[in-house]
């Protein structure tokens, strides 16, 4: 489910009223701060709230804002369950997202 704003809002207004489908994984969290601290520092870390300030490509477009260029996916994965027509869950298998930092992004239309 996409959020769709019709005035674009700031990356601070987007941090502060919008969540992600993050569920509290420590893995994957663990996966993705050694990626931050790689790309920005230790002292990065410390602004990484993966509930709203990382999002895929089309959550970040479906705010209103596009990723820079040359910017490079953070790699992370989610479980995908496969479920029958009752509800029974069949399958669970690890799928492989991307995703980008608030940093990596821009609002639409802004000038580099």
């Amino acid at each position: 489910m996409f959020l769709f704003i019709n005035n674009m809002q700031s990356i601070k207004e987007v941090i502060a009223s919008s969540l992600t489908n993050y569920k509290g994984s420590e893995v994957t969290r663990s996966l993705v701060e050694d990626q931050i601290k790689a790309k920005y520092g230790e002292t990065e870390l410390k602004n990484l709230d993966c509930y709203r300030n990382l999002r895929t490509y089309h959550s970040w477009s479906s705010l209103g804002y596009k990723v820079r260029a040359k910017e490079k996916a953070i790699k992370s994965f989610t479980f995908v369950e496969t479920k029958d027509e009752a509800g029974n869950i069949l399958k669970t298998y690890r799928h492989p997202i991307s995703l980008f930092y608030y940093r990596q992004v821009e609002k639409v239309g802004s000038e580099a």
